[in-house]
């Protein structure tokens, strides 16, 4: 393969994936308030109503706020993840995939400059989110930041490829919501994005062991290690392992003329 055309191949669908993102600006306002309505309201809700101010994941003690960030940053990279699963549906049913896919480059890379444009764009949300979360004391470590982007890109790579991999699976586009509700919502509340592991397995023993089989628990804990510069090698292996899972299978199984009957 040419790098100048692979070059160009990946610009020209980095450019497209952030037009069409700075053509909805509902979606990057959804992406923000969603989680920070999570770290205001129910931070303050679960204080309220359990009596708890501070846990102790690591060395030190925290805030729950504190705790929940990184849970949220994962958040808005799995709703990136699965709004990408939607745009695949759409531009498969369009046609616009199969004029993509008659570029003379090969498929799986063409696949991975989507993948990649997806996770780029899902960063610059979480970021965002970051910095308004210094408004309530989520104040990470300066090198944190830093340490957190190849963990945040990794994830980001995961759950596009676990969006693509749906995309492959939707016959219609208007089965979409369902299968939002049916993958989101277990992924994010059976991991340990908003509590403890611990705290799980003292309320129930087969929910931590479905936490434990969730790859987004892994996900949560590698970006939770990295915002405080600090290397899960379990969880990276993990991560990184259902990444290249999910991307073969979505590689592998992607019919750009399969569409809606």
């Amino acid at each position: 393969m040419n790098l100048t055309a692979g070059w160009y191949c990946f610009k020209g669908i980095l450019v497209r994936e952030f037009l069409r993102f700075v053509q909805q600006r509902s979606r990057f306002l959804s992406a923000l308030v969603r989680p920070l309505l999570w770290l205001i309201v129910f931070a303050a809700g679960f204080r309220a109503a359990l009596g708890i101010a501070i846990i102790e994941p690591y060395e030190t003690y925290i805030t729950y706020e504190t705790y929940i960030a990184p849970g949220l940053c994962c958040m808005i990279l799995l709703f990136n993840g699965m709004q990408s699963s939607l745009s695949m549906v759409y531009d498969r049913e369009m046609g616009s995939m199969r004029v993509l896919l008659m570029s003379p480059l090969p498929r799986p890379y063409l696949l991975l400059c989507k993948m990649v444009s997806t996770a780029l764009i899902s960063l610059t949300q979480v970021y965002a989110f970051l910095l308004i979360a210094l408004l309530v004391e989520v104040e990470p470590p300066l090198l944190g930041y830093i340490t957190v982007l190849p963990a945040l890109m990794l994830v980001a790579l995961l759950l596009s490829s676990l969006g693509l991999f749906l995309s492959t699976r939707i016959k219609q586009l208007e089965n979409f919501a369902g299968v939002m509700n049916f993958v989101i919502f277990p992924m994010f509340f059976l991991s340990s994005a908003l509590y403890p592991l611990w705290k799980m397995q003292e309320a129930s023993e087969w929910l931590y062991w479905i936490c434990m089989a969730n790859p987004f628990t892994y996900a949560v804990e590698l970006v939770r290690h990295a915002l405080y510069v600090k290397l899960d090698v379990n969880s990276l292996m993990i991560t990184a392992g259902a990444t290249l899972l999910f991307a073969g299978l979505a590689v592998t199984g992607f019919n750009p003329q399969k569409s809606a009957k």
